[in-house]
């Protein structure tokens, strides 16, 4: 049977519950693979695993548990791996990076930020902040309408406008937040979404984080933001140059990991 494994702990990390369930109906025992310095929170995985709501809050829980008593390195839902000896050789052979990062992320939380358009707010500043349309706009209305190639042409230059005004208002977004956060990692674009970025933020930043967020709605109205967080900082437990080098923890693992709030 394969092993589920829910996130990385030092050895010494305060013991879990003996009674705490995992995934899976009925839900699996969770144990702790130990290997030198560290430890691995796991249970027998399911034969067939689906994000349904009850496992992925099973996963959360187990998570929650485990932080409530030290720092933990998060894995996605769905990591698993072939047994629990492939589970502590990967802790043996990555030791020195599963450190470094325990270590890095002591006492943080990831907070997840979507922004995209207000669209009758940002067709607005765009009209406002470009004369071109606007004259156009104006010709077309004053011609009840405008030929169908002015129809078109006003549609691209809109659409042009958007999207570099998407590309900006995302910079903006990181430029006012990262100053506030240890690290900033970005996301999978999606659509309906013009940013998908996540921050690292100390536990004793949160709350000039949070008004930072706050400011930055404020100042800027024709956008919507939506908040996750403190979440577990699951886009932090690689580092670019491991994910690159020697494939990121989950795939370490043999995972095929699958993260529903990304």
């Amino acid at each position: 049977m394969s092993t589920y494994v829910y996130g990385i702990i030092r050895a010494s990390h305060f013991p879990l519950r003996q009674d705490l369930d995992g995934v899976g109906d009925p839900p699996r025992p969770v144990r702790v693979l130990r290997e030198g310095e560290l430890a691995a929170i796991v249970s027998d995985a399911p034969e067939e695993l689906r994000p349904k709501r009850r496992d992925l809050l099973a996963h959360q829980r187990v998570l929650d548990e485990a932080g409530a008593g030290g720092v933990v390195l998060p894995m996605r839902f769905g990591s698993a791996s072939p047994d629990d000896d492939t589970v502590t050789t990967v802790l043996a052979e990555r030791a020195e990076h599963f450190l470094e990062r325990l270590q890095a992320l002591d006492r943080t939380a990831e907070y997840n930020i979507k922004a995209n358009h207000d669209e009758e707010a940002v067709l607005r500043l765009i009209m406002a902040e470009h004369e071109d349309i606007r004259s156009l706009a104006e010709v077309n209305r004053e011609a009840g309408g405008g030929t169908q190639e002015q129809k078109i042409l006003l549609g691209a230059m809109i659409a042009a406008a958007v999207q570099a005004r998407e590309a900006t208002d995302a910079e903006l977004l990181q430029q006012a937040l990262a100053p506030m956060a240890e690290a900033v990692s970005a996301g999978p674009q999606s659509t309906g979404w013009l940013a998908n970025l996540s921050f690292l933020v100390g536990l004793g930043s949160a709350e000039q984080f949070l008004a930072a967020v706050d400011e930055f709605r404020q100042e800027h109205p024709h956008l919507e933001l939506r908040v996750n967080g403190p979440l577990p900082p699951y886009s932090f437990v690689d580092t670019p140059s491991s994910q690159q080098t020697e494939g990121g923890t989950a795939e370490a693992f043999g995972a095929a990991a699958a993260q529903p709030n990304g």
